[in-house]
């Protein structure tokens, strides 16, 4: 290729000036640099083998580790709650009570569950606050969601429940569930309705004899085979990535899939809060969006396994889990069975305290105040569960179940009336900030601090 009349490249000057027109590479020759000094290469009449000197006022040195330096000495913005904060706070204190909500409110999925049952940071930590916010030891205000979610009278007696029932069902599989029956009956005919896709609920672990896990029952089957209670935290919100379970769930859009969850009063009061609001939850989220219906239990306060089931089952009382056919916590006492529901062990439950999560004491939600269905054993008789009807979701799926179901009016409501006044009780002498169903839903990090005698600013102080 040739130069035109002008001296212009007619390749547009895209051919390399060291390569000949046979496309041999001919001699580079490269410019040698000069020593302390930059190269001018911006100036019209730049010459690349003349280098400027230093200009005045700036001084060159090797990059070092200054700039990280700088940056610690950067302020963390006020608005700011880290991860650190709530292990400071609440796991570090002994008050979780590992119902899984921090883990479903991360937006960078970086709390995960530790080997512990409790949460822990897997990845770094974006200061978001949202595990902050909503942890029900933590920033939730539990007391105003009861309100927020049902209205002022939700936070009196056993709340205003549009109908109450004591029930049971009658088929032969019920031997193993818990009282009645009731929560696997009504979620049988939710699936058998189309209603629902699956329910999430606690089952036993494979590895550990009553100790229980979450698990995604999408079956009649299923539901029966995981009948009954269980008395430790599965931190079941963190249970809600549907890829996790997409194995057992209809190839559907996940906007399009309907859940239900059973869970613990706190459980629910985390569910509604993250519901509350518009925002990408990340993995939980289509999970979080897809649960639809939610039953509480009613709950006084939950268990450690370990300490339960291996100190004092096994270790003082001699009780094997191998030997445990049934659990049940009813008229104050701690109740184990054998695989014929032979009576083990009939004992206060308050002998037991040491295996109890201490942040249950905290709670003054027996009755599940935010749920669609409470349920429990209080105020019913032997064999009969005591249904709380609280939305017309819950109602609908109380009229669905209704026709395979011996029921009656609830059989002693006063029952549930003091147990709710007791457990309030006990949570107002347990909290170290005020009980206010009119302040605002959020808590402050530094008013949790000064309430709760907490450090402030942990990450600080090498946590």
């Amino acid at each position: 290729m040739t130069d035109d009349e002008s001296g212009l490249r007619t390749d547009g000057g895209a051919r390399p000036t060291n390569v000949d027109e046979s496309g041999s590479l001919g001699d580079v020759e490269f410019t040698e640099p000069a020593v302390g000094q930059s190269q001018d290469v911006d100036s019209p009449d730049a010459d690349p083998t003349v280098r400027p000197g230093v200009p005045n006022g700036v001084e060159l040195e090797t990059p070092s580790y200054a700039i990280r330096a700088e940056m610690n000495d950067i302020e963390t913005p006020e608005d700011k709650t880290w991860f650190m904060e709530l292990d400071e706070a609440v796991i570090e204190a002994d008050r979780c009570i590992q119902c899984g909500t921090c883990v479903a409110a991360c937006p960078s999925d970086s709390i995960g569950v530790g080997d512990d049952g409790k949460p822990e940071l897997v990845k770094m930590c974006t200061g978001c606050s949202l595990c902050w916010d909503f942890c029900p030891r933590g920033g939730l205000r539990y007391e105003r969601q009861w309100k927020i979610t049902g209205g002022d009278d939700n936070v009196s007696g056993a709340g205003d429940p549009i109908t109450e029932f004591s029930a049971r069902v009658t088929e032969d599989w019920r031997r193993g569930a818990q009282d009645g029956g009731v929560v696997t009956s009504i979620l049988s005919h939710l699936l058998a309705a189309g209603e629902i896709d699956g329910a999430l609920v606690a089952t036993e672990s494979d590895e550990n004899p009553w100790k229980a896990e979450s698990f995604l029952a999408t079956t009649r089957e299923e539901l029966i085979e995981s009948a009954g209670s269980f008395y430790n935290q599965t931190m079941a919100l963190g249970n809600l990535d549907l890829s996790q379970w997409e194995h057992k769930l209809p190839d559907e859009e996940p906007e399009d899939l309907s859940l239900a969850v059973v869970g613990t009063p706190c459980e629910i009061e985390g569910i509604r809060a993250l519901q509350d609001f518009d925002w990408d939850l990340q993995a939980q989220e289509a999970g979080l969006r897809a649960v639809e219906y939610r039953i509480a239990l009613m709950c006084t306060k939950n268990f450690n396994y370990q300490r339960l089931l291996g100190e004092e089952l096994e270790s003082k009382r001699g009780i094997s889990p191998d030997e445990i056919g049934k659990m049940d916590v009813i008229e104050g006492e701690m109740r184990v069975y054998d695989d014929e529901l032979d009576l083990l062990l009939a004992e206060d439950v308050a002998d037991f305290h040491d295996a109890t999560l201490k942040g249950c004491d905290e709670c003054a939600d027996f009755t599940g105040y935010t749920a669609d269905l409470t349920v429990g054993s209080v105020g019913s008789s032997d064999a009969f569960s005591s249904v709380i009807v609280r939305t017309e979701r819950g109602l609908q799926a109380w009229e669905l179940a209704e026709p395979d179901l011996e029921y009656h009016d609830l059989e002693d409501r006063s029952a549930i009336g003091k147990l709710q006044s007791w457990d309030k009780k006990k949570a107002f002498d347990s909290l170290e900030r005020p009980f206010d169903p009119d302040a605002p839903r959020f808590i402050d990090y530094t008013d949790h601090a000064d309430w709760y005698d907490t450090e402030l600013n942990p990450h600080e102080a090498g946590h």
